[in-house]
This record gives structure tokens, sequence and C-alpha cells, in this order.
């Protein structure tokens, strides 16, 4: 079969490797789609550790075409999305109820064979059903909206709260619905690309920023700004050092940053420690998604999140090393890369 292999860093190929063999356990999928993530770029560009070679594609939705042995909750013909992030269930972390820190932690895509390709193993535990009316490239938002929910999760969220997303793509426009969802009243996304604002406040942002206009804290906290005082709720979804440093400035007194963007290894930011201290400004990272694929599939398939906006192109196995090693085009949400011609 064809895989999009990560040979080393800065080395992609597609492959012709054996189709998987499902161990016990385990239930080989044909795969339908898979996205294209920024943590994808990072793989390429050693700035995320992972264990080539190996196939990347964590975001991956499919048919089952063998239930292996043991496989009870699973038969061939089901449509499946796949949660990557395998725990080991053992260690301390596990133990504490805090997989996503697993010190043992396996990522389908990143540590052991993932979906850009035709085919993929993966554990029993890790797969979640999805309805056969599903559009299929729509089962590949299971991924990054079940990392979003996570960090919904620890914002604590309340009804009428107000709201700050940094970061105009896949995940601030999830979070732009999960935080309506949660009862937000006033959601502010702050992004440069000028599509992806006016998609925003059609997603349910009820104003949109853009950061090169001006001083955006100055537009956003002032008595007479967007969100008097500042935001509850900051959510960092761009990774990048600007927003980084953006972020605790519009929250309110005692306000909350959420970050969610992933950033390289080895990345330095500039804080105020007495700012963030004299205002008492909770900064949270949200790692990863434990416990939250199920609901997020549950969300995908209810179609209470709406992802078709946020698809910009699909492509095939082949064109996908050229998409994963060059930045995104302008404007671009997400490419999903579709292995059947």
């Amino acid at each position: 079969m064809k895989a999009v292999r990560l040979e080393a860093t800065g080395r992609l190929a597609v492959s012709r490797v054996a189709k998987p063999v499902p161990e016990p356990g385990e239930v080989l999928v044909k795969v339908e789609a898979c996205g294209i993530c920024g943590t994808d770029r990072h793989l390429f560009l050693g700035e995320f550790p992972s264990k080539p070679p190996v196939t990347l594609g964590h975001e991956f939705t499919g048919i089952v075409e063998v239930a292996g042995e043991g496989v009870t909750a699973f038969r061939p013909g089901m449509r499946v999305t796949g949660d990557p992030n395998i725990a080991c269930g053992r260690c301390p972390d596990c133990q504490r109820g805090r997989v996503n820190l697993c010190r043992n932690l396996q990522a389908i895509g990143i540590h052991r064979d993932g979906g850009f390709a035709e085919y993929v193993c993966i554990p029993e535990q890790q797969a979640f059903e999805l309805p056969q009316s599903l559009v299929p490239l729509h089962g590949v938002f299971c991924e990054p909206l079940a990392c979003c929910l996570h960090g919904v999760d620890l914002a604590e969220i309340k009804a009428g709260a107000s709201v700050a997303v940094l970061g105009g793509g896949v995940i601030g426009l999830l979070v732009v619905q999960l935080a309506r969802l949660a009862g937000a009243t006033r959601v502010v996304l702050v992004t440069r690309n000028a599509a992806k604002r006016r998609l925003a406040e059609e997603l349910g942002a009820t104003v949109t920023v853009d950061p090169l206009a001006g001083d955006t804290a100055g537009l956003v906290t002032p008595d007479d700004g967007l969100l008097p005082g500042g935001a509850d709720i900051v959510f960092e979804c761009a990774g990048v050092t600007e927003t980084m440093e953006q972020a605790p400035l519009l929250a309110r007194r005692g306000g909350t940053v959420v970050v969610l963007g992933v950033m390289p290894q080895g990345a330095r930011i500039s804080l105020q420690p007495f700012d963030l201290l004299f205002r008492e400004i909770k900064l949270v990272n949200s790692f990863l998604n434990p416990f939250t694929h199920g609901r997020a599939a549950d969300l995908i398939a209810s179609g209470a999140i709406k992802v078709e906006p946020l698809i910009s192109r699909r492509i095939g196995l082949d064109d996908a090393p050229d998409a994963i090693a060059n930045p995104a085009r302008n404007g671009e949400i997400r490419v999903i890369v579709v292995p059947a011609p």
C-alpha cells in the first residue's frame, strides 16, 4: 500500500509498504480521510519529538476492514475515528487519571504508523464509532475538536462569560463554536486573515479584530472597548510568539489564559511576571485530549459543530509531502488527504 513516511527530519516520501495486519485487540481501518495538522509540519522540521521512520497522520477516519482477535465492539463496515494518543495505563500519571501526561505515551502518526496511508491499525480502545451517514471528511475533525474540548474544560467557561480567541485556524474556529455552546455571550476572535474573520463571525464570534489594524489590547480591554476590562477567558490558539505574549494582556483581572497553540520545541517568549501576579492571571496549558475523543465524535456526528467550512481542499497521498513540507497557503484552514483516487 501507499504511505507518506517521515524518513528523517526534513525528509518525506510516498513509499510502498506492507499492508498492516491487526494484532489481537486491534482493528484494521481503511482510511477515508486524514487531516494535515500543524504538528505534522513541526514533525517534518524536527520541532516536535517523533520516532522516524514513521507514517504520519493522526487526524483520521475510515472504515473497519478487519477486527482483530478479541475485538468485540467493532465489526467490518463500521465507520470510526481514531484517538491517536495511547496511554500505558500503568505509570503514576495514568494512575492519577492524567493519561495525556503518560510517561510512556505512544501516538499514532508520531511514534507508530498513522493515517497518511491506505490503511492503519489502531487498538480497539482508541476507536470511536461514527454514523454511516456522516461525510467522511468531517470525521477528521474529531481529533482537533477533542483537544479543544480539553482546553474548554480547563477554562471552566460559565454562562455569560466573555472570551477572546487568538488565532483563526482550525483550533481557533473550533474554540469559537465550543465557547458559544458553553454559554459565552461575547466572543472576540483575533486573526490577520480577512476571510477567516468573516468565517469566525458566521460560526459564532460576536466580533473579530485584525491585529494589523492597531493595538489589539487597546481595542479590546478599555472601559469603552470590545470587552471592557478584558476577557474572562483568553484562548491562545495560534502557537506563535506574538500571540503567546499578547494573550495575558487581553485578560481581565483574575482572568484565565488557556494555551492551546503548539510552539516549536525550545521556543522562548517574554512575559511580565509582576503584571501576571498583580492582576492574578491564571495561566493554563492544555495538552492533548484526555477522555474527550468520544465527546468530540458525538458533537461531530450531531452536527452541533460546523466543520464543512473549515475544509480548504482535498488532496491525494502523492501531493501530501509537498503540502506538509510547506507553509499553509494564505487563508487555508484544513487540507485533507484522501488516500483513494
